[in-house]
């Protein structure tokens, strides 16, 4: 399962592509990993890894699902938010990671203040919308706690009601 939907992942492209030529380079790929995943890699790292100085928007997208599902950004394999390993079947597996990524100080919640963090890492937050990440969470708080625990995060990303 990719945990961003594609049209996300070409507005993550373009926000990365600060030239405009189509090719993400491995210092941008490097920031990238960085900021959501926390992991320095130098720019012979990255470089070594993708086999290439550059990617394009399709070789991105087999990039991102590469790291996804392999756990690239450097935590380990998923786990539970509980912290037992179940045998998490891969979509569960992957909204473990991802919310990992989002619970940026690991206590188990995400925040509006963390929701916000990591969109706007992402290129995906403009304060122009006027996009409210209270409110966003508020729909899914199925508790009326003010954050996201894994199972309201795990609906808000498959868009099920409560």
């Amino acid at each position: 399962m990719c945990v961003l939907k594609t049209n996300d992942l070409k507005r993550i492209f373009q926000e990365l592509d600060k030239n405009g030529d189509g090719l993400l380079s491995a210092a941008e790929l490097g920031w990238l990993l960085e900021s959501i995943g926390g992991v320095h890699f130098s720019l012979q790292e990255v470089e070594s890894s993708l086999g290439k100085s550059c990617l394009n928007f399709d070789e991105f997208l087999l990039f991102y699902d590469s790291i996804t599902k392999q756990g690239g950004d450097g935590i380990s394999e998923a786990v539970p938010a509980d912290g037992q390993d179940q045998g998490c079947k891969e979509e569960d597996c992957d909204l473990v990671e991802a919310f990992k990524v989002y619970d940026s100080n690991g206590d188990g919640f995400i925040s509006a203040e963390e929701l916000q963090s990591m969109l706007s890492r992402l290129g995906l937050w403009d304060e122009m919308t006027g996009k409210d990440c209270r409110g966003m969470i508020s729909k899914y708080d199925t508790n009326l706690d003010g954050v996201l625990d894994f199972e309201e995060f795990k609906k808000m990303m498959l868009h099920t009601s409560s």
